[in-house]
């Protein structure tokens, strides 16, 4: 971003979708989790003084028909199928979910961060994708931490697996919980960032893509096959 940028929330995101970039995937699930900075700065911990996920914050959690058949490896490991979504009757991702989600973003104090586990090359692109196929999106100013590049670069330690789960484990020395499900994932970064806030928050402060820098992952009108 053009000048550093003191963030008065974070919103901790994870997105789980049909497959990966090369088969452009839809989003099949979406989870946002919000959280200010005075609970992050200011952490309740457990027995053992590790961080616990604050008392107060904001979730919102959304299932959508991806209307694009998963790869089977995603099915297997989301837990998510086509036809148990149609099932459900959970629609596509549609001006109405756009809204609830640009609504959730607006209620939080701002300026407002997004944060997302390999970000840049995944989770805001695709996002933005979905957002441009409905005509919506987001303030161009909002922050985007990619917390993979910051934990690198707060480590100096590129021999290290940077993987969510491995990172969960190094600071935790336990698995994570709800793995693969956005909600899950989403829960899981927030602890990650726990662990290093102060430094996290400083990082994003200088280093936090905006929103308008974001490419959507593929034209939005080229994915249906």
């Amino acid at each position: 971003m053009a000048s550093p940028q003191e963030f008065q929330t974070f919103v901790f995101l994870d997105l789980e979708t049909t497959g990966l970039p090369p088969d452009r995937p839809c989003m099949a699930e979406l989870s946002l989790v919000a959280v200010h900075r005075r609970s992050l700065q200011c952490p309740t911990l457990d027995l053992s003084r590790s961080p616990q996920p604050p008392r107060i914050l904001d979730k919102l959690t959304l299932c959508v028909d991806p209307q694009k058949p998963f790869t089977a490896k995603a099915e297997e490991i989301t837990g998510l199928s086509n036809r148990t979504l149609e099932e459900d009757c959970k629609p596509g991702f549609d001006s109405a979910a756009a809204e609830a989600m640009r609504a959730f973003l607006d209620r939080q104090a701002g300026p407002v961060c997004l944060v997302a586990h390999n970000g840049l090359c995944f989770d805001f692109p695709l996002l933005r994708t979905e957002l441009w196929r409905v005509n919506a999106d987001l303030p161009p100013d909002t922050g985007c931490l990619d917390t993979l590049p910051a934990l690198k670069d707060l480590d100096q330690a590129a021999s290290k697996s940077y993987r969510l789960g491995e990172v969960f484990r190094r600071f935790y020395e336990r698995d994570p919980v709800g793995a693969h499900s956005a909600e899950g994932d989403a829960l899981t970064l927030l602890l990650v960032f726990l662990a290093r806030a102060p430094e996290l928050m400083d990082w994003a402060a200088v280093n936090a893509r905006s929103w308008g820098e974001i490419k959507p992952m593929y034209s939005p009108q080229s994915n249906r096959l």
